[in-house]
């Protein structure tokens, strides 16, 4: 009996988009009046001109809302197979098709073309609060969760104390979890989809939002899982967890399978991919809130790097203080909005992170609908050599629900050109390498040792 229990032949997922005409940047009031109005006059010079009455208005001379469409190839002539007991890592840069290939998998969007053939039940957290209906309380999401990945009850009864402790939310158990943080929303979804034991367990780069001892505790279980004979597959943006946690690793580049194999050779061929592309553009920027990066709750508008020196796209050198700016609208009013900003190393290493809770202008103010500038200054001398990405998390301090993040909102590198007069020219260890002061002075030379 083959024990390959995922296969995948020839997956391919199209997606149109469409595009707004050049005079409709976006869809307001006035525009819906106006395509109103647009079409009753419209019906009206036609019958006009079918009785062969004169039309005193041109048609053609009102706006026009004709959308042009493309296909978007998500994913394209994907094929892999995964054996029972894998544990498989997902890696690649934002938008190359790894969640909608986890989606496909997980049976929650039909491929265009090719096939998936999957054994065994499949439990999937690819969203915070995945599966989970918010006018029900914990407990009876755990029961619902469970019942829709094909436990019965007996088996949810069975594993729903170690579900509980797990997630770390016995004081909320009876609460809605419409109330919950995204922190509880996430541990108790990774609780139920990790303890009801299901033979595939598929996990997109969610994590990301929980704290540091969340994200070990979640690896660990993972691990246990895969130590089991189960199989799991991952997105993940942290390297160093997928060598520890992987025996396999998939590079996905522009919705393709760009290489497949042992992990650590897999990862060098992504971390030379990444740097390769790190362009003198630091910048993003979108016009359109309605089809800017985001939600219905924040929209980006710019995100870019800033340089502090003479020459704005100059190497950043050790010590070249930069800022990293973005651009938001807030779409809710009466919003209490925090950022979070946190810096990787380009092996998914933590290496820092800040918020704005102490920003002077808006701290502990509610934020209207509107577009916000936020700015971090990082000094220099600070961050050692290396590639580093950027992580931005906006949030409500006042329920601390989860608005919107954006993994990999900046890339950049920081070179070391100093001139050493020491005798050893290779890196310094570690992530960061501050500027520290030192002094030495000589107390004597009266030196009498032993005598």
């Amino acid at each position: 009996m083959s024990d390959v229990i995922i296969s995948v032949e020839g997956l391919g997922k199209k997606y149109r988009i469409a595009h707004q005409g050049e005079r409709q940047r976006y869809t307001a009031l006035r525009d819906v009046i106006a395509q109103k109005a647009k079409g009753f006059f419209r019906k009206i010079g036609e019958r006009r001109a079918k009785n062969g009455d004169a039309v005193h208005f041109p048609l053609s001379s009102l706006p026009s809302s004709r959308a042009s469409s493309e296909d978007f190839w998500a994913l394209k002539d994907v094929s892999f197979e995964v054996k029972q007991g894998d544990v498989v890592g997902i890696i690649g840069r934002n938008g190359a098709g790894k969640s909608t290939l986890l989606k496909v998998l997980s049976r929650i969007t039909e491929p265009t073309e090719g096939r998936v053939h999957i054994k065994g039940r499949v439990a999937s957290l690819l969203e915070v609060g995945t599966g989970f209906h918010p006018e029900l309380t914990g407990r009876e999401n755990v029961f619902l969760n469970g019942a829709i990945l094909g436990m019965s009850r007996a088996e949810i009864r069975k594993k729903f104390d170690e579900i509980v402790a797990f997630a770390e939310v016995e004081q909320f158990l009876d609460t809605p979890v419409k109330r919950y943080s995204s922190g509880m929303y996430v541990r108790l979804a990774f609780a139920v989809a990790a303890h009801l034991e299901p033979e595939i367990l598929i996990v997109d780069e969610v994590l990301a939002v929980g704290d540091a001892g969340f994200q070990k505790k979640c690896l660990g279980k993972m691990g246990e899982v895969a130590k089991g004979g189960r199989t799991v597959l991952f997105v993940s943006h942290n390297m160093q967890a997928v060598v520890s946690l992987c025996n396999r690793a998939i590079l996905i580049e522009q919705g393709r399978i760009l290489e497949s194999g042992q992990p650590p050779s897999v990862i060098g061929i992504y971390l030379k991919q990444v740097n390769s592309s790190i362009s003198s553009d630091r910048e993003q920027a979108w016009d359109n809130p309605t089809t800017a990066p985001g939600n219905d709750k924040i929209r980006l508008r710019r995100i870019g790097l800033m340089v502090e020196a003479e020459n704005p796209m100059q190497e950043i050198h050790l010590d070249t203080p930069i800022r990293i700016e973005f651009e938001y609208w807030n779409l809710m009013p009466d919003i209490k909005v925090i950022v979070n900003l946190c810096i990787y190393s380009i092996d998914g290493t933590e290496v820092f992170e800040d918020w704005t809770a102490e920003e002077a202008n808006w701290r502990r103010r509610a934020f209207p609908r509107g577009l916000f500038r936020t700015v971090c200054q990082i000094p220099g001398n600070l961050l050692n050599e290396g590639t580093f990405r950027v992580r931005i998390l906006f949030f409500d301090s006042q329920t601390t629900n989860h608005l919107y993040n954006i993994d990999e909102a900046v890339v950049f590198s920081v070179v070391d050109i100093s001139d050493r007069s020491i005798d050893w020219f290779g890196k310094f260890m570690g992530n960061v390498r501050p500027k520290l002061h030192w002094t030495t002075e000589l107390l004597t030379t009266d030196v009498r040792i032993n005598e």
